[in-house]
């Protein structure tokens, strides 16, 4: 289903948003590139908005499934990340982010939403010469700086 994005652009309030940074036994962090803004071409941490009536876990792991096919264990969050992108003096996006980190990846993966075009596991230095949205470099500084590259 396409986002809806008369909510997303040129917001009335920020949207609370959440990503999961998910990695795989062999040190591999799942990445997917973003079919729209923003960041459209870039390569990020599978997430989306949170839905009304929907807790901030339950939807990391919904969006997590729904752009992979992939589900995990939940391990807590990594950080709080504020996206706001002004175009004109206005505020085009604003995104309160929760950056959760996961393991224990299972099913088949695959790129199952039109969000996204491609998806993949990487190396945190692999990862780190792509071309990245600032919240997945933001993620990836911080996973270096707790388990090394």
């Amino acid at each position: 289903m396409r986002p809806n994005f008369d909510v997303r652009v040129y917001p009335k309030i920020p949207l609370v948003a959440v990503s999961v940074a998910l990695m795989d036994g062999d040190g591999r962090i799942l990445l997917v590139r973003r079919r729209f803004e923003p960041g459209s071409g870039l390569w990020s941490i599978p997430g989306g908005l949170v839905e009304l009536g929907e807790t901030v876990r339950k939807a990391a792991l919904r969006e997590l499934e729904e752009e992979t096919g992939l589900k995990a264990d939940i391990n807590g969050i990594i950080d709080v990340v504020d996206t706001i992108i002004r175009e004109g003096g206005l505020v085009k996006y604003h995104y309160v982010i929760i950056v959760f980190e996961a393991g224990n990846p299972s099913g088949e993966l695959r790129c199952c939403s039109e969000e996204c075009t491609d998806v993949g596991w990487f190396r945190f230095d692999e990862a780190l010469s792509m071309e990245l949205t600032k919240t997945a470099r933001r993620v990836l500084e911080k996973l270096i700086e707790r388990y090394g590259s």
